[in-house]
């Protein structure tokens, strides 16, 4: 039953990328297509990591949580490229 339902997690993450793909070719602004890529990058990470539940691999986690660090520097540099440094 769990991996039927982390299956399933996977299949909604990756569905959640590709809407997102479609959207960020849709958008009209550098804002939301910053929100919308960052929702396809943690989704990514998130299918990487229930990936690496999945064949229970450590190095996997290891990747997801410097990759989940190294997407949280990078949304607030973006943020602050995008409002110019205004706080």
């Amino acid at each position: 039953m769990l991996e039927t339902s982390l299956w399933l997690a996977t299949g909604l993450l990756a569905l959640a990328v590709l809407l997102g793909l479609m959207r960020i070719v849709t958008a009209r602004d550098a804002a939301t297509r910053a929100l919308v890529g960052d929702l396809v990058f943690f989704s990514g990470v998130g299918i990487l990591a229930v990936q690496g539940y999945l064949n229970r691999s450590a190095v996997t986690i290891d990747l997801v949580l410097i990759a989940a660090v190294i997407g949280i520097l990078s949304t607030i540099a973006l943020s602050r490229i995008l409002t110019r440094g205004r706080r």
